[in-house]
């Protein structure tokens, strides 16, 4: 999937070539196509189209790249994509590899935007919610015929290992009323407890995440101090759901090590939906 250093100078060599060679002496020799076009080399693929339905499983929403075909939006589809848009791999000059890490933290970040404007909501709905934005760029082989698109796909995750068929319609899916009873997130069990796993709300499920509580930006990671401050929050939101009962139960969740590496500073509350 990288777009490698040595095609642009390939190219560059061609176009160079095409423009200074000739004969040191007589007549030079008929060219059979013009230099431009010998520079120009293979057509770069199509991208992507926006507006196009895919049915995908979990591993391929995670890989990098996707050649599969699209499907009708009007059938069974469990991805659409919401933006195509252009790579931008050079930096000071410098080629960098499509999948490198500064090119892949611009598509998340611009994918995640434009995931999010797409489907609407309020922040805090969006971060309760299993929609989410994933991404492709070209392969190895598109690449280097110069593909610098990159694909914003829309998906929800049912289950860790499934994703949700989509509506038919996505576009403001988060401003719809009760929407977080069907795509919001919940549990199979507390989410200290061996057999949680993280579905969607409209599945079989015992636990709710109810809210969002921030954590300090300059807190390390399981820091006592900040779990304990958030976990107070947690039993507030939970005390306030009990209405005035003497028991209940919550649970606080920090994010994950990879989620807090990208910058994710808010964990879940959890509460038993019964």
């Amino acid at each position: 999937m990288r777009l490698r250093a040595r095609t642009a100078i390939a190219v560059a060599a061609l176009v160079v070539t095409g423009s200074v060679l000739s004969g040191c002496g007589g007549d030079p020799e008929p060219e059979s196509a013009p230099a431009a076009d010998r520079a120009a080399g293979p057509t770069a693929p199509e991208p992507p189209k926006r507006g196009a339905c895919y049915q995908l499983t979990m591993a391929d929403a995670l890989r990098a790249t996707n050649a599969a075909a699209p499907v009708p939006c009007t059938g069974p589809h469990n991805a659409v994509t919401v933006s195509v848009g252009r790579l931008e791999p050079v930096l000071d000059g410098h080629l960098l590899a499509v999948d490198s890490a500064r090119v892949q933290r611009q598509v998340a970040t611009r994918c995640r935007r434009l995931v999010d404007r797409h489907v609407g909501g309020s922040t805090e709905t969006q971060r309760l919610s299993r929609v989410q934005a994933v991404w492709f760029s070209p392969t190895l082989a598109q690449s280097d015929q110069g593909a610098l698109w990159f694909r914003c796909d829309l998906v929800i995750a049912s289950s860790p290992r499934s994703l949700a068929p989509l509506p038919r319609a996505t576009k403001g899916l988060l401003d719809r009323p009760g929407v977080l009873n069907r795509y919001g997130t919940c549990g199979t069990a507390a989410p200290s407890a061996r057999s949680f796993a993280r579905v969607i709300c409209a599945a079989k499920h015992t636990w709710r995440a109810r809210a969002t509580i921030a954590l300090p930006r300059s807190t390390r990671y399981l820091a006592k101090g900040a779990g304990a401050t958030a976990d107070q929050q947690c039993r507030d939101v939970a005390a306030r759901r009990a209405d005035g009962a003497r028991q209940f139960r919550w649970s606080f969740e920090w994010p994950t090590k990879a989620q807090w590496a990208a910058g994710q500073r808010y964990g879940l509350c959890w509460t038993p939906d019964s």
